[in-house]
């Protein structure tokens, strides 16, 4: 058999013809003595009773307590009372509430720091984002920001990093172009300036100065409509698409290339079928391409002009057997004012006509190739999609 004692806030009390037992070996609080208002409140009672009692005391709270009179032969001969003061247990709600507080507190506190140090983070990119954008400007653009981790900051960086590089090549570009267009209006403008200073009263002399005066001014409308047009390249309504068939217009296009110079002309292969194309603009880039190819050959010399269509794309080609171009040059071609170095003639134009030429093939979704042998010839190839995803008109 085991014996199992109270809890210290437990009280086990009989009274019993007079006399006082209690079962918790501790002494009794004050509140529960024997001769307490409380314990002679439990002697009086005549039936069961289960009842809190309030008192000031914090070490006791109050008492929860349930009393029953000890009865034997109808007699009551005392009273047995289980009775629980509450301060331990308000005790220890308090200090649960305390260590709650405690806990949450630190918890808070941890969270901010947490917080503190991922938002520095991830706000330290951001700084530096702001930082390299205060330091951009026109003549410093080469800043980056170095790209770390895999997340939406990095994306974020990244993008900003390639929209700096396009900045960089727009301004790079823009600088080589006001240099070179200066450059090419400079020469005919002094030209002209020379001349007219220089002009007497002779009426020969006159006429022959206005002769080179008109030649370079149609020169620089040449060239300022070169520029006009390339910049329009960039405009969405750059284009204006029609459906065409395209063995037709590769026989115009030769039909007009012939009337450029004296060559020998040949006509290759044409495709058949139709395309989405601006017609005008197609033909403006092929007698770009003519017209560079006879500046570049002699009478003797071929020049081909062909079509085909593989895949979904339509090729349009123009093919000499002159001077060829260096392959040095051949990277640079396509830009604005180059001009081939092994050139032994000097065209009429502002080295603008290849690059009209690439410009127009990628309006519509194209490119432009070249293929060259120095002293054999070139072969410049449009490729352009047969289908375009641009609305076109229909045929009336």
């Amino acid at each position: 058999m085991t014996d199992e004692l109270p809890d210290d806030d437990v009280f086990y009390i009989a009274i019993l013809n007079g006399d006082f037992y209690k079962s918790n070996p501790r002494g009794l609080p004050d509140v529960m003595d024997f001769d307490s208002p409380l314990m002679q409140r439990w002697e009086k009672l005549t039936k069961p009773s289960q009842e809190e009692e309030d008192f000031d005391d914090e070490n006791i709270d109050s008492v929860l307590y349930i009393a029953e009179p000890i009865r034997i032969n109808n007699e009551i001969m005392g009273v047995f009372v289980v009775a629980h003061t509450t301060a331990g247990e308000r005790q220890e709600a308090l200090d649960a509430i305390q260590i709650v507080v405690e806990v949450t507190i630190f918890v808070l506190l941890f969270v901010l720091l947490l917080t503190w140090l991922i938002s520095g983070k991830i706000l330290s990119p951001l700084r530096l984002l702001v930082k390299t954008a205060q330091e951009i400007n026109e003549s410093e653009l080469t800043k980056r920001i170095t790209v770390q981790g895999s997340g939406e900051i990095a994306q974020l960086t990244t993008t900003f990093n390639a929209m700096m590089d396009r900045l960089e090549v727009a301004f790079s570009t823009q600088r080589d172009f006001l240099n070179d267009a200066g450059h090419e209006l400079r020469t005919p403008i002094t030209i002209i300036r020379g001349h007219l200073e220089l002009m007497g009263d002779d009426p020969e002399e006159q006429r022959e100065t206005l002769a080179i005066v008109i030649d370079e001014l149609d020169r620089i409308s040449r060239f300022v409509d070169d520029l006009i047009l390339l910049a329009k390249t960039e405009r969405p309504d750059f284009l204006k698409l029609e459906v065409v068939n395209i063995a037709t217009l590769t026989e115009e296009l030769f039909t007009k290339a012939k009337a450029l110079a004296v060559r020998n002309w040949q006509f290759d292969t044409s495709a058949t079928g139709t395309m989405v194309v601006d017609r005008q603009r197609l033909t403006q880039a092929v007698m770009n391409l003519a017209q560079n190819a006879t500046q570049h050959t002699k009478e003797s010399d071929t020049i081909s002009i062909g079509s085909g269509v593989s895949k979904g794309k339509v090729r349009f080609w123009v093919q000499d057997t002159g001077e060829g171009i260096a392959t040095d040059d051949q990277k640079r071609i396509f830009e604005r004012f180059a001009r081939a170095s092994n050139s032994r003639r000097r065209s009429e134009g502002a080295g603008l006509g290849l690059s009209i030429v690439r410009a127009i093939a990628q309006a519509h979704g194209g490119k432009i190739y070249l293929k060259s042998i120095l002293g054999t010839g070139s072969t410049f190839t449009i490729v352009l999609p047969q289908d375009s995803t641009k609305e076109v008109p229909l045929d009336k």
